[in-house]
């Protein structure tokens, strides 16, 4: 790989000038500069890696900062700023080596406005931003770097301007990979001071764009980053786009004409394709759509959901027929998962069959564990051993979820009625639910759980008894002492041949346990214009325009 050096920041003049007329509207000027236009429903909250939580904010944050390490396409550990690294014998302490050549975006809170060179001192300050609480939505991922201010351990140190070293408490194997998600990016301390408050509204970072302007609930636009440290194999400077302009257009008819109109490049998620009008059953795009547009589609780290709280400490679970496990396999057994596939999700997306883990994992750890299959004669049968009877004075099992999922909801209380289960359904607002569920206020939801990283102990880590909600994120206030047990272990152990074989009885635990209703595996989704090259998908649905270009 080759790295670029410092320019000056005239080109970035140029560069911008040009690109304000483009983004004014003038056509002629948009076929000159290439620029990537896609939208999103929903809101990007923050600019700052810190509190880069949602997957609209850290969609753009990818296109701005860089961190030590990334993932590639298929979940494995890459270099980025840093070329190299090794960890202690003990798996404690790493060493991470950078490279001498990178440097931030050119920007007002630099002396002369131009950008200097990142050293590890950086890399100190970003990451003791991510204790503080009150910034941070990373304070629980830094839990594990030993860390005591009082006794003058910071848990990371500069050794010199090319060598950042980071101490944990104890062994963790997936640490490597949580440096690959966005809140570890390297940002300047003269922008934090420069900005203040606002800067999480104008990021200055190291990435492959750099920020112009937002206009909130309107457009966000970015322009390439000339002094970007990478180049591709042929030693051309990336990226190749000119700029990126996020829209925010709120109603999903409204974005999908303008992409058919052209006006957008792309639309992702199934909330935002209109899948009736540009899908077959099978998940193929339909042939009248095809000579213009691409899907592109690729396992998601995500795992969709029925959750039952099974804590029998709870009044509301004490009285509730879910609190049986029988009840819990019944219901599992009960549900034809690949007719919900195939009908609902217009077959993106693998029935959850199997174990909580979703199969993308499964290149890591080897075979699935054995989940349920659709099999209403046993369900009825466990219904029986149960003793769950459905008369006139049996109260429905009532299904909390919100709008967005609610044909789930349907086609999960259609099922459930042929084997004698009546089911009522409470739709309810985001907000309200969010609460709901977390509070341990409802027995059935529906709920999703997407990978912070690609490692199995963060799925498992929804059924630790130390991660009860609220604080934590075991909605279902599961507790299973072998389990806890098993999952401690996994923890620390460094083998991978061992911690797969902990993973996989975990996950049977708690298929078999049944706190859990798992539905499908999610399936990441994109609609794409013709003339969109280069655009790749990872299982974790992160977006990178790095090497992204336009016809």
């Amino acid at each position: 790989m080759n790295y670029i050096t410092y320019k000056p920041r005239t080109i970035i003049s140029l560069l911008v000038a040009g690109f304000m007329l483009t983004t004014c509207g003038d056509k002629q000027q948009e076929g000159k500069h290439k620029l990537f236009r896609y939208n999103e429903l929903g809101d990007v909250n923050s600019l700052d890696p810190a509190q880069a939580a949602d997957f609209e904010s850290g969609w753009v944050v990818n296109q701005l900062y860089n961190g030590l390490v990334e993932l590639d396409n298929d979940l494995h550990v890459q270099p980025c700023l840093a070329k190299s690294w090794t960890v202690s014998e003990d798996g404690k302490e790493y060493t991470f080596l950078l490279h001498d050549s990178v440097f931030f975006h050119d920007d007002a809170c630099f002396e002369g406005g131009k950008g200097r060179k990142v050293v590890a001192s950086d890399f100190e300050f970003s990451f003791d931003r991510l204790f503080n609480k009150k910034i941070s939505k990373a304070s629980t991922l830094v839990d594990m770097i030993d860390r005591d201010p009082a006794k003058g351990k910071t848990g990371f140190e500069a050794k010199d301007d090319h060598t950042f070293i980071i101490h944990l408490k104890a062994p963790f194997a997936p640490f490597i990979s949580i440096l690959a998600m966005k809140y570890f990016s390297v940002l300047p301390k003269e922008a934090v001071t420069h900005y203040a408050e606002s800067f999480s509204r104008h990021a200055v970072g190291t990435g492959p764009f750099m920020y112009k302007n937002w206009v909130e609930g309107v457009k966000l636009v970015l322009v390439k980053n000339p002094n970007y440290f990478r180049t591709d194999e042929k030693g051309v400077r990336l990226p190749y786009l000119d700029g990126v302009v996020v829209n925010f257009i709120r109603d999903p008819e409204s974005a999908f004409l303008q992409f058919m109109s052209g006006d957008l490049d792309m639309l992702s998620g199934m909330d935002a394709i209109n899948k009736e009008k540009v899908l077959e059953k099978n998940g193929e795009l339909k042939s009248a759509m095809q000579d213009k547009y691409m899907l592109l589609s690729r396992p998601f780290l995500k795992t969709d959901y029925l959750g039952v709280l099974v804590d029998e400490k709870l009044d509301i679970v004490l009285n509730s027929p879910l609190r049986k496990k029988l009840m819990r396999q019944a219901l599992n057994y009960g549900l034809d998962r690949q007719k919900m596939i195939r009908y609902l999700r217009y077959s993106l997306g693998t029935p959850a069959e199997a174990g909580f883990m979703p199969p993308v994992l499964l290149g890591k750890y080897g075979k699935s564990v054995e989940g349920y299959e659709y099999n209403p004669q046993l369900a009825k049968q466990l219904l029986r051993e149960a003793k769950y009877e459905n008369n006139a004075n049996t109260p429905p099992v009532v299904l909390f979820t919100t709008k967005q999922y609610n044909d789930i909801a349907e086609f999960v209380r259609n099922q459930w009625s042929e084997i004698g289960v009546k089911v009522e359904i409470n739709v309810m607002e985001p907000s309200p639910f969010k609460s709901a569920v977390s509070n341990a206020k409802v027995n059935l939801f529906r709920k999703s759980w997407v990978g912070d990283y690609p490692d199995a102990e963060n799925f498992m880590s929804v059924f630790y008894s130390k991660n009860f909600c609220p604080e934590g994120s075991n909605y279902m206030h599961f507790s299973n002492p072998l389990f806890d047990k098993l999952y401690e272990r996994s923890m620390i152990e460094q083998n991978d041949t061992v911690r797969a074989d902990l993973f996989r009885q975990m996950d049977q635990i708690v298929i078999n346990e049944a706190p859990v209703i798992p539905l499908y595996y999610d399936q990441a989704v994109r609609l794409v214009q013709k003339g969109v090259e280069n655009m790749t998908m990872d299982p974790t649905n992160m977006l990178n325009l790095e090497r992204v270009s336009k016809k």
